[in-house]
């Protein structure tokens, strides 16, 4: 196969498997989805889904959390971790989005990523989920399977985006960016990966990547 061949491929098999695409972080607006994005950094999506209810029928605006404390903040977003750091990033946040951008979300990785504890990926999110704005934020799934793939080099997330948007049509990069990460956890997770299922790495994947799997899996039958 060439490499077009195995992009296309890889866009058919994911297109047939998730015609639907669920958003993984349960929100209503781009406020509240920025603030499950930015509570996401480390740790689950399930996780942040069962929290943010409860932070969100507290405040789920940027008017009504600047009404919180950082310290009430922090205490309900706990089971998150990192919520020193989170908590402080969405009280600041809150402010600034009143002071410089009338209490709404912009719409520019720039301004976004201008804000306290939101960096190039949040931002991609946001700006692809919240707004269709065509974007390719690159999640631990995406890096990964990108270079088993033999689609990136593995060589860093800011390389893996660059890749993905110059192999992928930017027409599908936001259903791209969430049926690759679908299918990574389904079909080709990090450990408990089962080759026969993962169907895009067996037919197009490294050479590399799938001689090794077979060399540890034959290893481990022994």
């Amino acid at each position: 196969m060439t490499k077009q061949e195995k992009v296309d491929f890889t866009i058919k098999t994911l297109q047939e498997l998730y015609p639907r695409i669920p958003v993984p972080l349960d929100h209503k607006d781009p406020y509240t989805l920025l603030i499950a994005v930015l509570m996401s950094a480390q740790s689950t999506d399930v996780r942040v889904n069962q929290i943010t209810p409860l932070l969100f029928e507290r405040a789920d605006n940027p008017y009504a959390m600047i009404k919180l404390s950082v310290e009430e903040i922090r205490d309900i977003i706990r089971p998150v971790g990192l919520s020193p750091m989170k908590s402080k990033g969405i009280y600041e946040l809150s402010h600034i989005l009143i002071n410089k951008h009338n209490g709404e979300v912009p719409q520019t990785f720039e301004e976004l990523e201008e804000l306290p504890a939101v960096g190039h990926k949040t931002a991609g999110v946001v700006l692809s989920q919240a707004f269709g704005i065509p974007a390719f934020p690159v999640d631990t799934h995406i890096h990964r399977l990108m270079y088993r793939w033999g689609f990136s080099n593995g060589k860093n997330v800011t390389q893996t985006e660059k890749d993905a948007k110059r192999l992928f049509p930017k027409e599908l990069w936001n259903d791209l960016h969430l049926q690759i990460i679908w299918y990574g956890r389904e079909y080709s997770p990090a450990r408990g990966w089962d080759l026969e299922k993962d169907i895009i790495t067996k037919t197009i994947g490294r050479k590399t990547v799938i001689n090794e799997y077979l060399k540890k899996n034959k290893a481990s039958i022994k």
